[in-house]
């Protein structure tokens, strides 16, 4: 009679073993998009030399920075599910390649064209790596250890915004605005060469290839349509909410996604599954993370107007100040990956909303120079927390044919929530900062803090109880 070799039960109830260099790749992955966040920041400190060097008018110097942000944002959805068609990995590869070379482009450049020709190059390679990574993080980790990784990523992502105020001040000060961009070039080529030795084999799902034809009408909707509303919010920020250019753009964005929302239902190999949307987790989780986003930049925003202006502290000293509010966003993230596990998500994005009140409502009644840093300090603690439960909420039962699109859409979401918060902060709060005054401080400092707070409300509806 035929035996079977016995097994034990460990070997039994247990899955593949874990990638033995999974936390070496994060930290490589962590990296990378710490370069693509501090992209958007760094730049604005260097605006003003550019200007003067390049001889760049307002329109110019406020396209170098919407070249990046739109670019990226608007082809996001398009490098996740490329993530999913050919496989992560070499995603990573293609997207930090063209983000280094760009970068290298722009730092060189000598003229207008050339700087915005880098910027969309930066952007291009930056859609392509941040979905992709994010996807890999994603297949490579599992269970609590998953949230813990995504506590890492959103704490470098969401530090990487601070500390590109600190280090635009420095290199500004320093050898000049051409290092905000040359420091990409040694950075991106190191964490190259290592990641190719790194990362394993990410192969694409077989549900994901089972058409390899790309739908490059829906791609091509999907990205006007997110480029089209992001620049509608940017624009906004400038010329008003309710003026005609304005309201055309919006009207132009949706008109595009209900042109892609109905080709998807009957193109042969659609770009997405629209039902992805309408998940709960996944659309709690683009919310939080949106309002999250927009706080942020609502924080960098106020809290550098201030220092500059009101305080007169100067780029470089006003960079130093940041550096706390970077860290107190990776405390932040850390402690929401290492306890969502316990807690769930609707728990902690409560909490993390109200932290992030009550930050600002800290900031809003102690407008001096020390009320102000330590508001917007336990405000980015908050934040820090709220970049975890998103991820994690948005990504967390997701399959693995799923998992790049998914992160296109989180990241999508990500650059939305910038583009709003800019646009709302700019359009609400430039008036009443315009002359400095400590009231018009407060006030504004005051209408982020109740945002937050309606946030908090709406999050402890809309995200789900801690699963089972």
């Amino acid at each position: 009679m035929a035996t079977s070799t016995p097994r034990s039960d460990s070997a039994a109830d247990t899955g593949p073993a874990p990638y033995p260099r999974r936390w070496l790749a994060l930290a490589l992955l962590g990296v990378a998009q710490f370069m693509l966040i501090l992209d958007v920041t760094v730049v604005a400190i260097a605006l003003p030399s550019m200007g003067v060097d390049l001889g760049l008018g307002r329109e110019e110097l406020t396209w170098v920075v919407s070249a990046y942000t739109v670019t990226f944002g608007g082809l996001m959805l398009l490098g996740g599910r490329l993530a999913d068609l050919v496989g992560p990995r070499g995603l990573v590869f293609v997207g930090l390649a063209v983000f280094t070379i760009a970068s290298l482009v722009t730092g060189a450049a000598q003229e207008s064209v050339v700087v915005l020709a880098g910027r969309v190059g930066q952007g291009l390679g930056a859609a392509m790596l941040s979905p992709a990574a994010l996807s890999v993080v994603v297949r490579l980790f599992e269970g609590d250890e998953r949230n813990r990784a995504l506590g890492i990523w959103s704490a470098l992502g969401g530090g990487g915004a601070a500390v590109g105020v600190l280090v635009g001040g420095v290199l500004v000060a320093g050898p000049g605005w051409p290092w905000v961009f040359f420091v990409n070039v040694p950075v991106g080529a190191v964490v190259l060469v290592v990641l190719l030795r790194v990362l394993p084999p990410l192969p694409a799902a077989e549900q994901a290839t089972r058409s390899r034809r790309p739908d490059v009408l829906g791609a091509l909707l999907v990205t006007a349509a997110t480029g089209t509303l992001i620049y509608a919010m940017i624009d906004a920020g400038d010329d008003g909410w309710l003026e005609p250019r304005t309201l055309t753009l919006f009207a132009v964005a949706a008109v595009l996604y209900v042109a892609f929302g109905l080709w998807q239902r009957v193109a042969a190999a659609p770009l997405m599954d629209l039902g992805l949307l309408v998940r709960r987790p996944v659309a709690s989780g683009i919310f939080v993370i949106a309002v999250a986003t927009a706080l942020m930049v609502a924080v960098f925003f106020l809290g550098s107007f201030f220092l500059q202006g009101r305080a007169d502290l100067g780029a470089l000293r006003t960079g130093l100040l940041f550096l706390p509010v970077a860290l107190a966003t990776m405390a932040g993230a850390q402690v929401g990956g290492r306890v969502i596990g316990r807690t769930g998500g609707r728990v902690l994005g409560v909490a993390g909303m109200l932290v992030a009140a009550a930050g600002l409502g800290v900031a809003a009644v102690w407008t001096t120079t020390a009320g102000v840093v330590v508001g917007i300090c336990v405000a980015a603690a908050g934040l820090g927390v709220l970049f975890v439960v998103a991820s994690a909420t948005a990504l967390g039962m997701v399959a693995p044919h799923e998992a790049g699109i998914a992160s296109g859409i989180v990241s999508t979401f990500h650059e939305f929530g910038a583009s709003l918060g800019a646009a709302v902060v700019s359009s609400v709060a430039a008036a009443s900062l315009a002359s400095q005054s400590v009231s018009g401080y407060t006030s504004a400092f005051a209408v982020v803090a109740i945002a937050a707070v309606v946030s908090a409300l709406v999050t402890g509806l809309a995200l789900p109880a801690r699963p089972r």
